[in-house]
């Protein structure tokens, strides 16, 4: 917690990272390659209202936001637990994953086959 009893910042990414990779690992046909080879190019996080702990355990929703040719976005919306899903999120954020080549540690594309993956849990733009 911080001074002002919410969680924390360096928390909140925590959280982010553990929800990114239980959903991750979560699919049964879960593309390893996603998993393996993308690394965190950036992550932005707007909080929009407190979250303290008695707010546990948090809700979060994760979508595929936006896919180019060697990165994508994952979407994130953090609300307490007891709040409705429909209802305002208390922190909206992003991650920034970059696809890279393990062997040369170079970027490289994404794959058609990761692509179609991506666009499973791809939001549509509203």
């Amino acid at each position: 917690m911080d001074a002002f009893a919410h969680i924390n910042h360096a928390r909140m990414v925590t959280l982010l990272e553990e929800a990114r990779i239980d959903w991750l690992l979560s699919e049964e046909d879960a593309n390893e390659s996603l998993i393996k080879s993308a690394l965190i190019a950036n992550v932005n996080i707007a909080y929009k209202k407190p979250l303290r702990h008695s707010d546990s355990p948090l809700n979060i929703t994760l979508w595929f936001d936006r896919v180019r040719s060697v990165d994508f976005t994952i979407g994130y919306e953090v609300r307490a637990a007891d709040a409705p899903t429909d209802s305002a999120p208390a922190v909206v954020a992003t991650t920034q994953m970059a696809m890279v080549d393990v062997g040369s540690e170079t970027l490289r594309r994404i794959t058609a086959e990761e692509k179609a993956y991506l666009a499973r849990w791809t939001r549509p733009s509203s």
